[in-house]
């Protein structure tokens, strides 16, 4: 359990302007990359500006998320995630922690992913926890169609932030291609109600903890709440801040990179008291098959037969976070 200690005010999580990555000139480009590898070489956030998501259907986005939760119970239990294999659909409030040790996060949430029908060659294979149909929520057609929608926009996002972060460690601007034919992408909407306090048992919104994968895109609305640590240690706000996403690196990136990039601890308390707090992130990662080979900087990747696959690694996270076994997959 990692006890609940107040952030300090904000010191520093820089926002990167996006532009010039879409320029088509590699000076212009590598100049975004150096900034991606300030931040991912200090506390591993970053906010993105000027990314080519119109605000529009990142406004949509959170006003879906709004709709599906105040959804009645009986009807979002329909789609219970614990009838998926790969935890897609309703997840209740509290049914999740993050922080090993603490009292379940105090948020709900939905999650989805790229449809993947029984003639997949991943879901023949049985491959665990990603693969699979989401599941919508029959009284509220539009989350289906906005959801779809917003899943493809961040699917190119997430592509063309390997190519940033792949330039940012001076190797080939495709050198993530390989794994990126059949991304892992999946989005969840997330609800945290006001909470006056810290609960019991260090209970917070989201418990301190890194992410699973590669990268993270999330949108988040106006009350505020997440919290990350920076190099020091210390909890610093990230507040919104209109029109961008915030990015942070998980917990393979410091595995391909032989730790030159961080994947920091971050949390959520929603302290708003009277507001809710939505959000929505996008968690990309290459195919699940792709290995993690350690790289160093300037310098590809040899070939290692111990390596664990993106897919080997996220199904063990699940397997922590949800208390799930094989038996369940």
């Amino acid at each position: 359990m990692t006890p609940y200690t107040p952030p300090s005010a904000a010191k520093y999580i820089p926002v990167i302007d996006l532009t010039k990555s879409f320029s088509a000139s590699i000076e212009d480009r590598k100049s975004v990359a150096w900034e991606v590898h300030k931040a991912c070489r200090d506390i591993g956030f970053f906010y993105v500006s000027n990314h080519g998501v119109s605000q529009e259907l990142m406004d949509s986005q959170l006003q879906i998320a709004r709709e599906f939760f105040a959804l009645p119970i009986a009807e979002k239990l329909q789609i219970d995630a614990r009838k998926s294999r790969c935890m897609r659909g309703y997840e209740a409030m509290s049914s999740q922690t993050l922080d090993d040790g603490s009292q379940p996060d105090l948020k709900e949430g939905f999650m989805a992913g790229r449809d993947c029908d029984g003639d997949h060659p991943y879901v023949r294979q049985a491959v665990p926890y990603y693969y699979d149909m989401n599941q919508w929520p029959q009284g509220l057609p539009t989350v289906q169609a906005a959801t779809e929608r917003y899943i493809g926009e961040m699917t190119g996002l997430g592509r063309h932030i390997l190519r940033v972060l792949a330039l940012s460690l001076e190797l080939p601007e495709d050198y993530f291609a390989p794994g990126l034919a059949e991304p892992m992408v999946t989005t969840r909407l997330l609800h945290y109600p006001p909470q006056a306090r810290v609960g019991s048992g260090n209970q917070i919104g989201a418990g301190a903890h890194t992410d699973w994968g590669i990268i993270t895109m999330l949108l988040q609305d106006d009350v505020g709440g997440l919290e990350v640590q920076n190099a020091d240690g210390d909890w610093i706000r990230a507040p919104h801040i209109p029109g961008t996403f915030v990015i942070n690196l998980g917990d393979m990136v410091p595995l391909l990179t032989n730790g030159l990039y961080h994947s920091n601890s971050h949390r959520v308390l929603n302290l708003a008291p009277d507001r809710h707090r939505y959000s929505v992130p996008t968690f990309f990662d290459p195919d699940y098959f792709y290995k993690m080979l350690p790289v160093r900087y300037g310098q590809e990747a040899s070939e290692d037969s111990t390596a664990v696959s993106v897919g080997e690694h996220i199904a063990e996270m699940y397997r922590r976070s949800y208390g799930m076994d094989e038996a369940a997959a």
